[in-house]
């Protein structure tokens, strides 16, 4: 990266490439190779997030079309396609998705379609695959697997690294391993089992600064309290439901309702009426900046109509406001229907 521009330090040409919109990267990639360097190194991702001009983008791959990612820049409302993600595996869903150092991860997964390694057709495997897609350089590219194959099972950042806890493994065997992730080795490392397993679906968030597993069916929530402590068990008495955090609380759809979760239960809060997502199932939810992102889904069939609808939709909520009004984003023009996985990328 030596002599980015003419009569400045390189540390300070990177700072000012860096308060470049990501948006543009492509066209400064055409400068010069020493410029094409810069920005596909890890420097630049550093650099942004200490002097704060990172920005965040939606991440969402759907039922329809298969393997294919969206992300939307909500500031330009723009939705772009991203190359397919060049798993083996058909049909694959219940994976974990996340962001870190400026990537988008997507790990593990499951499928009832042919086992690409043994040859296996009919049964209910897992993956232990872990592909990292750089949005600089627009390519996939395979990571260290998982110790452990899953699906199902909770994926978060926490403090830089990917923790991945619970889930199903081959012939959906239920798993209470946990592992973590260090995206700058490429490394992974067991840490303390979950106190609990569950025959359902688990999922999870990162809530007050730390990892919260909760089980579908099951009011009570696992905590990971660090490597040496381990877990410890909870009930908040949380309401049931699509669950999301905006600006460092948490959300819930409930009866067509949005909700503010509270460890103390009288402490809950109407937020907004969800009219939305009162026949809308499979849908994702997620929260970015001060909004809270309802996408895609299906309605069923019901006394108005007799077919599956997939939808494309993207209807926001302003939560900052006092006066929460829904607003409808840009729809995706690729993928539609029941949302597999969503994310927010941070570059």
């Amino acid at each position: 990266m030596s002599g980015l521009i003419e009569g400045l330090p390189d540390a300070v040409a990177l700072q000012c490439l860096a308060r470049v919109p990501f948006i543009l990267h492509p066209q400064l990639h055409l400068v010069c190779h020493a410029w094409r360097s810069a920005l596909s190194s890890p420097e630049l991702f550093k650099v942004r997030d200490d002097i704060g001009v990172t920005e965040e983008f939606l991440c969402v791959s759907a039922f329809e079309p298969e393997n294919i990612w969206q992300v939307y820049d909500p500031v330009c409302e723009m939705w772009m396609t991203i190359p397919p993600l060049p798993s083996e595996i058909k049909h694959l869903t219940n994976f974990g998705a996340v962001s870190v150092a400026g990537k988008l991860f997507v790990l593990g997964g499951g499928s009832d379609d042919v086992n690409p390694v043994t040859g296996d057709h009919g049964g209910i495997f897992a993956t232990d695959e872990v592909w990292a897609y750089e949005p600089v350089c627009r390519k996939w590219i395979r990571r260290a697997p998982m110790l452990v194959a899953r699906a199902m099972f909770a994926c978060c950042v926490l403090d830089r690294r990917i923790i991945v806890a619970g889930g199903f493994t081959n012939l959906r065997k239920s798993i209470s391993n946990a592992e973590i992730y260090d995206p700058d080795k490429d490394v992974w490392e067991p840490i303390a089992e979950l106190q609990h397993t569950h025959n359902s679906a688990c999922s999870g968030f990162v809530y007050e600064g730390k990892l919260h597993v909760l089980h579908k069916g099951l009011s009570k929530v696992q905590i990971f309290e660090g490597s040496e402590q381990g877990w410890i068990v909870e009930d908040y008495g949380w309401l049931p439901g699509p669950m999301a955090i905006v600006k460092g609380e948490l959300y819930v759809v409930s009866n067509s309702m949005i909700i503010r979760q509270h460890k103390n239960p009288e402490s809950r809060r109407y937020i907004a009426s969800a009219p939305s997502c009162a026949r809308r199932i499979g849908f994702g939810m997620i929260g970015m900046g001060h909004d809270l992102y309802v996408i895609g889904g299906v309605i069923g069939p019901g006394r108005s109509n007799h077919v599956i609808e997939s939808l494309s939709d993207v209807d926001v909520l302003r939560i900052k406001n006092e006066r929460h009004v829904w607003h409808q984003a840009t729809r995706m023009n690729r993928c539609r229907g029941t949302i597999v996985g969503c994310t927010i990328l941070r570059i």
